[in-house]
């Protein structure tokens, strides 16, 4: 019997030593967890702190760069922007890290012109067109006008992605796409049949990227409301008449009589500068005004010997039909043409200007078809004038820094004439031109001073530039 007890209590003890053993297991276990945990939670506290130190950092060597880039930015004095100027290349520096000494932050900052790209809060369907079949959309397509149509109906936005938005819209058009550019390229397949054979066949070599609305179009492009001088634009919407004669052309002579200002005055609202090309010379309302007293008829009335005789000393013969009040525009001269209300020296000018060179006038309302301005004199004031009040303008692209991809896009405009804006702004400086005024750190290349001078390329001609 006490054997058997001795037998129980060794099992049992055995039995508390196994327990204890569990236990203890347990527990190191439980601290083994909490030890790493605790040690995981360091961890990702120092890295947190790390990665919010570094952030700071990072934050203020950006803000460094940027700081710098619009010191630069200015101290520009050119009236103009171009890819050509300092600013256009990317710029480089860094910064002393307040924290490690001896270490520094590097910074790059890169900066892009938005008026080189299209702002579609301002486009016409035309130009929203063009867009859209650059980034991929079938320019014959009905539903690319459609949604060129809608895009501008939902004008303005806030920004390009705002265009996901629109009915039609695919992420291919607003973001791009990938694809394979299918160029031959040689490839070496494995030994065939225990010879190293080399196998040239076609396959895609290098995948290109299709630029996206994102890429190609902005909400941001603006520009002062002043001519290359600095000087405020002239609206034609709500000048005054005084203020219109002020306007000189390419050879600094104006453009605009007192005459001629009135009666563009008497036309005006204009939605566009291209509308300023049909302008008419004579207005409806002078035309209503003097076509009583305009003729195309000529007379067969001599003037008889006591008339030549009682005509004063130094004064030459009368106009045909000048003896009935009316003036034959079809051989009057100038001063005759003075006479008649609301005609001044530079609308008569321009009349017989206008008949000399394109003929007789068949009838009184022909006079209508003489224009107000020469195609020399709209390149004159081009950069001079403007339809709008406001002391910025927005949706210009800047023909110095755009893509040929997007010159191409405009009215007019196609990848040959796009070309030779870019080749023209790359090659280098007259001696006479303005750009000699800067040295070759401040600017290279050959880029437009003003708008007009695109008529001087031999592919643009006075239809496109219009």
């Amino acid at each position: 019997m006490q054997q058997f007890v001795k037998q129980v209590s060794c099992m049992f003890c055995k039995a508390q030593r196994g327990l204890s053993l569990v236990s203890t297991l347990w527990i190191l276990t439980i601290l083994s967890i909490l030890a790493t945990q605790l040690l995981y939670s360091i961890h990702i506290e120092q890295r947190t702190q790390r990665n919010f130190l570094d952030r700071a950092k990072f934050h203020y060597a950006a803000r460094a760069g940027f700081e710098w880039t619009l010191a630069r930015m200015r101290g520009d004095q050119t009236p103009f922007d171009s890819l050509g100027e300092s600013w256009a290349a990317p710029i480089i520096g860094q910064v002393q890290d307040g924290v490690q000494v001896g270490n520094f932050l590097n910074y790059r900052v890169t900066i892009t012109d938005e008026a080189s790209k299209v702002n579609v809060n301002t486009a016409d369907v035309g130009l929203i067109s063009n867009l859209l079949a650059q980034v991929g959309a079938n320019p014959d397509d009905a539903l690319t006008e459609e949604l060129a149509n809608k895009i501008v109906e939902g004008q303005p936005y806030r920004t390009v992605r705002d265009l996901a938005r629109v009915e039609g819209m695919t992420s291919e058009l607003l973001y791009g796409q990938m694809a394979a550019s299918g160029q031959q390229s040689a490839v070496r397949n494995p030994s065939v049949a225990g010879e190293n054979v080399s196998n040239f066949y076609n396959t895609p070599s290098i995948t290109n990227t299709q630029p996206g609305l994102v890429d190609l179009a902005t909400i941001y492009s603006i520009d002062t409301s002043t001519n290359p001088d600095g000087e405020p634009l002239v609206n034609l919407n709500t000048a005054e008449a005084d203020e219109l004669t002020q306007i000189n052309g390419q050879q600094n002579q104006p453009v605009f009589t007192q005459g001629a200002a009135e009666s563009l005055i008497q036309q005006r609202e204009f939605d566009s500068l291209a509308a300023l090309v049909d302008v008419q010379a004579v207005s409806d309302e002078i035309f209503n005004n003097i076509q009583n007293r305009m003729t195309t008829e000529e007379t067969n009335e001599n003037t008889n010997e006591e008339e030549e005789n009682n005509r004063p000393q130094g004064q030459g013969p009368p106009q045909q039909g000048e003896n009935d009040g009316q003036v034959n525009i079809n051989t009057a001269d100038v001063e005759t043409f003075e006479s008649l209300p609301g005609i001044d020296q530079g609308i008569a000018e321009r009349i017989v200007n206008h008949r000399d060179t394109q003929g007789l006038f068949q009838n009184i309302d022909a006079i209508k078809d003489v224009k107000m301005l020469t195609p020399q004199d709209f390149i004159g004031i081009v950069d001079k004038i403007t339809l709008k009040d406001g002391e910025t303008r927005s949706g210009l692209i800047n023909i110095n820094t755009a893509p040929p991809e997007i010159l191409a896009l405009l009215p007019g405009m196609d990848p040959e004439k796009a070309l030779a804006i870019v080749e023209r702004r790359e090659e280098d400086a007259p001696d006479t031109s303005q750009i000699q005024n800067f040295t070759d750190e401040e600017i290279t290349g050959n880029p437009f001073t003003n708008t007009a001078q695109l008529s001087q390329l031999e592919e643009i001609d006075f239809e496109t530039f219009h």
